[in-house]
């Protein structure tokens, strides 16, 4: 059996080495956060597109409100304080293939499609044979989610409009055409084609969308301790959700 070993990080006494480059003489003050995730996670540096890909899809994903996983956050924070942690975990939990990472859903099938002989007779079978297609359709934004329209403006104008963009369009055009109306692309299949497009790998793009939750968590933590919500939180599901006694 051969050994394992590691590519990502090694320290010694006097230095931590990241894939290579000396963390405190090479990266601390020369690199951004975002040029760090895409040099972990490539071994390359990226190059201007990519970097502004990227830092976009970060931020993009970073806050939509009282989501599920915020919810989470904020109800775990107030019953278990002293482990801010936890909160955020809690929250990082209900990133999965109905919020926030559909990103990585979208990412597969758009590489099938770039992939196949026939791209868009590929995009046409997935649209079919899928009940629900990862990266379509959103409860408020609608016709349109205007950060899927930044978002692709923006690999438009950073000249990254690549292949993975155009297989979001004809599988946009296959969803349409199956559902009989206008679905709305919304931006977690947008941020998987520019992802795609930059070259991160598409097994680790609900990783990107966990770093970009992460801060934005944090985010609701000091929230809710200056502001608390929770509270309310928990009367409002009380009303909601009223006790009903079962029939015999």
């Amino acid at each position: 059996m051969t050994k394992p070993t590691t590519s990502l990080c090694h320290s010694t006494a006097d230095d931590i080495v990241l894939r290579g480059r000396s963390l405190p003489r090479e990266l601390i003050g020369k690199v951004t956060f975002t040029q760090l995730i895409y040099f972990q996670l490539t071994g390359r540096d990226a190059t201007p597109a990519q970097l502004a890909i990227l830092d976009a899809c970060l931020v993009t994903l970073m806050e939509h409100g009282l989501t599920p996983s915020a919810i989470a956050t904020r109800l775990t924070y107030t019953s278990a304080p002293e482990a801010m942690q936890g909160a955020v975990a809690a929250g990082l939990l209900g990133v999965g293939s109905l919020f926030v990472g559909t990103t990585e859903g979208c990412a597969a099938l758009l590489a099938r499609i770039v992939a196949a002989d026939d791209a868009r007779a590929e995009a046409d079978a997935i649209a079919k044979s899928m009940r629900r297609v990862p990266g379509f359709g959103h409860p408020l934004h609608k016709p349109v989610d205007p950060r899927t329209v930044a978002l692709l403006g923006l690999a438009r104008s950073q000249q990254a409009y690549g292949a993975h963009c155009v297989a979001l369009d004809f599988l946009s055009a296959a969803v349409d055409a199956a559902a009989g109306k206008h679905l709305v692309v919304n931006a977690t299949a947008a941020v998987a084609a520019l992802l795609a497009d930059a070259q991160i790998p598409t097994t680790i793009l609900r990783g990107i969308a966990l770093i970009s939750r992460c801060a934005g968590l944090v985010g609701h933590v000091l929230e809710e301790q200056t502001n608390p919500a929770m509270q309310a939180l928990w009367e409002a599901g009380e009303q909601a959700v009223p006790y009903k006694k079962e029939s015999p």
